[in-house]
């Protein structure tokens, strides 16, 4: 029992009580003054100065001088003497008898001594005589009583420890102000890391009322140097964008020896790009057991390409029991090659419930063939919450046919907001012709950046428009930008080659040719055969047929039957009946049928003036 690790409330004389925290501010001097005049007048037989000498001395450690003064106005009846002769008996090693004398202090209303008689009692395991005995310290105002009842009925699930531990942090107790904070942290963001862990709105003020009073109770906790609490205060902070106080707190409780500070101190500091301070702390972190900071270190040295550093950083983070070191591990081996080493990192995380290991994996399996393998570690990956092992099991039930079942999976995936799973759930939806399901998959993976979903979504709402009358086309109507176009646009602007055709045909209906031609030539130049022969046919409009003829060629060769028959006109205007008929045959044999039956026509009649 370390009841000595308090100074504020140790010795019971006013004059000796120093805020929490703190340490006496006077000069040796002054102290020396002070002791050598109350021994003088112990000498001369004043009690209280016996008493004042004895906590001078215990104090400085001087427990043979301390002892007969403490006893002397202990016999005098002053109850301080009292608990500080019990304090200096349980560093003697005489529990008992320190317990006597504190229990005189206790009855006689020292409530430092009620204190250490209640801690003395819950060592024993005596918690009727120990709640008895702190209950008396507390509701004497006794911080460290307070916080000691506290800790006793938490521990025994009693609701009142709530009560008695705001009592400790109000009177200045920082551990207590940082379980205080703590509670009301966990309480606000609910059992599931929902705020408020209730629905409604009520719910969710409470909580926020919740988290701002944790926030304040961190700050009191970690203003008196409880480097935890400038640790919590730090992210939250940092989660609400305060970026620089942050940090701050984050140094601060760094400082004072938290290597999860000196973590996140790191991954701030690289953030704002400042990489050599960051691994500086990570270092410092790494080298206190901190398994995340030695991952980071590790990847910072493997974007640097130095492997062995980087392999060495993860097999730390291994032993200090981050199971993101084995995973680390398992890429970096996957990137050099080394396939059958990563196989057993990715194995040795994944049995330890890993699930980005569980889903590498897999997809490890699946590379070399072993789908059998693959699919228990993708099932135990995506019921672990990832949501790309869900998207790739879809993949593997549809590969076996089993769409259903891939659906299933592809839902769930999108429900987390998988991208390429959403894309899926939208088609799938679009072929069973449920269009408003379709529409709303389509919408959260265009949003999420797909250009398929986007240029689906466009389709869809392409086909919703109502057709125009040519009388009802004016120039207003024509210039503004439908909100189908937009996704063309957004696909297009992302490489998706059928959208760049759309919007060159909807560019070329407004009539603005070098917006056409420009998106033309960009699907064409990705090998878009439909972008050919459209840049084609707007060459030849504007008078370039020479220029059309080549996209034309390029269009035909890669399967376009009407470009192969646009080219058969050109040779066949030109006089070149030999190679004009040429095209008209690949035409006939490109189709479609309409197509097919014209080239045929041209054709005959190119080998009729040809044999004439």
């Amino acid at each position: 029992m370390n009841v000595m690790g308090d100074k504020a409330t140790l010795f019971e004389t006013g004059r000796f009580v120093q805020p929490s925290g703190e340490e006496p501010t006077r000069d040796e001097a002054a102290e020396a003054a002070e002791e050598a005049r109350h021994r003088l007048q112990a000498e001369a037989g004043d009690v209280e100065s016996m008493s004042v000498l004895g906590a001078l001395l215990l104090r400085r450690g001087d427990l043979d001088g301390a002892e007969p003064q403490l006893r002397a106005a202990t016999s005098a009846g002053d109850r301080a003497a009292a608990n500080n002769l019990g304090v200096l008996l349980h560093q003697r090693g005489y529990p008992d008898e320190a317990a006597g004398w504190w229990r005189i202090a206790a009855v006689a209303g020292s409530a430092a001594a009620a204190h250490a008689l209640g801690r003395y009692h819950r060592e024993r395991g005596d918690e009727p005589a120990a709640e008895y005995w702190l209950r008396q310290s507390a509701e004497q105002g006794h911080a460290l009583g307070a916080y000691a009842l506290a800790d006793l009925l938490e521990h025994r699930g009693d609701p009142g420890a709530g009560r008695w531990m705001r009592a400790a942090a109000e009177r200045g107790h920082r551990e207590a102000a940082y379980r205080l904070a703590r509670a009301l942290d966990r309480r606000s963001t609910g059992p599931e890391g929902e705020a408020g862990g209730d629905n409604g709105v009520a719910a969710g003020m409470e909580a926020e009322t919740e988290t701002e009073e944790a926030e304040q109770w961190y700050r009191q906790a970690a203003a008196r140097g409880h480097r935890r609490a400038a640790l919590h205060l730090g992210a939250i902070l940092e989660k609400r964008g305060a970026l620089k106080e942050a940090g701050r707190w984050y140094l601060t409780s760094a400082k004072d020896g938290e290597a999860r500070a000196a973590c996140a101190l790191g991954f701030l500091l690289r953030d704002a790009g400042d990489t050599e301070s960051a691994a500086v702390w990570w270092l410092r972190a790494a080298q206190d057991g901190d398994g995340n900071a030695a991952n980071a270190l590790g990847a910072l040295h493997a974007e640097r390409g130095e492997t062995q550093t980087a392999e060495r950083w993860y097999r730390a983070a291994l032993d200090a029991g981050d199971d993101n070191g084995a995973y680390n591990l398992g890429l970096l081996c996957a990137e050099q090659g080394r396939t059958a080493q990563a196989e057993q990192w990715y194995r040795r995380a994944a049995y330890a419930g890993h699930r980005e290991a569980a889903n590498a994996l897999a997809i490890l399996l699946l590379q070399v063939g072993d789908t059998s393998g693959a699919e228990p570690w993708f099932s135990k990956a995506a019921e672990a919450g990832s949501v790309d092992a869900a998207f790739n099991l879809g993949i593997l039930y549809a590969g076996r046919g089993e769409d259903r079942v891939a659906l299933r999976c592809y839902e769930r995936a999108a429900a987390a907001g998988h991208t390429e799973a959403a894309l899926q759930v939208g088609i799938a939806r679009l072929r069973e012709g449920d269009e408003a399901a379709a529409e709303r998959h389509l919408r959260c993976a265009a949003g999420g950046g797909s250009a398929e979903a986007a240029y689906r979504l466009a389709a869809v709402l392409d086909a919703r428009r109502p057709a125009v009358s040519e009388h009802e086309l004016g120039e207003s109507s024509l210039n503004v930008k439908t909100e189908c176009e937009e996704w063309y646009e957004r696909a297009a602007s992302q490489g998706h080659r059928r959208a760049q055709v759309r919007v060159g045909m909807l560019a070329a209906a407004r009539g603005d040719v070098v917006e056409a031609a420009r998106w033309y030539r960009a699907a064409a130049e990705a090998g878009s055969r439909n972008g050919a022969f459209n840049l084609g046919l707007l060459l030849a409009r504007e008078g370039s047929e020479p220029e059309a003829a080549v996209w034309w060629e390029r269009a035909a060769d890669a399967g376009h039957g009407r470009a192969a028959l646009r080219l058969a006109l050109v040779y066949a205007r030109r006089g070149e009946l030999a190679v004009g008929q040429q095209w008209a045959d690949r035409a006939v044999a490109l189709g479609p049928a309409e197509v097919t039956e014209r080239a045929e026509r041209l054709r005959d009649a190119l080998r009729e003036e040809l044999s004439a």
